[in-house]
């Protein structure tokens, strides 16, 4: 069943921006959806950042030699409008799950922080490995489908599918089982920090 956020959203709901670097705009990805996405991703940054809510940044740091992520490498760089600042916690990790191999459960829980807000990339990749493992674990999940994005690739039979085609359905594995699948302008507005403060570009 599909949760609205709350209303107003608890300050301790925590941000987790998943793979957010340089290496996702290599050309090889092909073509991608929600090329407004990272300026969503910047506005719930900067929501969470004007409310002094919790921010997660995860990075991934591929063991794969000629991986765009790999260490070393200038697409294991955070893009520049979703960068990390002073204080803020980032979190390396080797899988496509933010869980698997780090310390993210063991943080979020030693905080108190129960509910969760997802961004990212790649939808049907390491958001939802990572938002299917928070489902499971038991967190209060809510991913924010316009501040994810993917690309488009051939199903099992080879047809193509379009990135829309291939974030939808990924979505559609989501929604109701492990998260509820909202909008940007949903989540911010439940943040009541942001009412007197307008947005720099609209969030549609």
């Amino acid at each position: 069943m599909h949760r609205l956020v709350p209303s107003p959203l608890p300050g301790g709901a925590a941000l987790i921006v998943i793979d957010l670097q340089k290496a996702i705009d290599h050309p090889s990805w092909g073509v991608r959806n929600n090329p407004d996405a990272e300026k969503n991703v910047a506005a719930l940054l900067r929501a969470w950042r004007a409310g002094g809510r919790p921010v997660y940044h995860i990075r991934h740091d591929s063991r794969q030699p000629p991986s765009h992520y790999r260490p070393g490498q200038p697409g294991h760089d955070f893009k520049p409008e979703t960068q990390p600042i002073a204080g803020e916690t980032v979190i390396a990790k080797t899988t496509n799950s933010a869980f698997v191999g780090t310390d993210l459960e063991g943080r979020l829980r030693a905080a108190g922080q129960n509910v969760l807000v997802v961004a990212g990339a790649i939808t049907n990749n390491s958001v939802e490995a990572t938002v299917r493992m928070a489902g499971n674990l038991g967190f209060d999940t809510y991913l924010a489908e316009d501040a994810t994005f993917t690309f488009g690739r051939s199903d099992w039979r080879g047809t193509w599918r379009t990135a829309d085609e291939v974030h939808a359905m990924s979505l559609a594995n989501l929604e109701g089982e492990y998260c509820s699948v909202v909008r940007t302008s949903e989540i911010l507005g439940c943040l009541p920090t942001l009412h007197s403060a307008p947005l720099p570009f609209s969030i549609t």
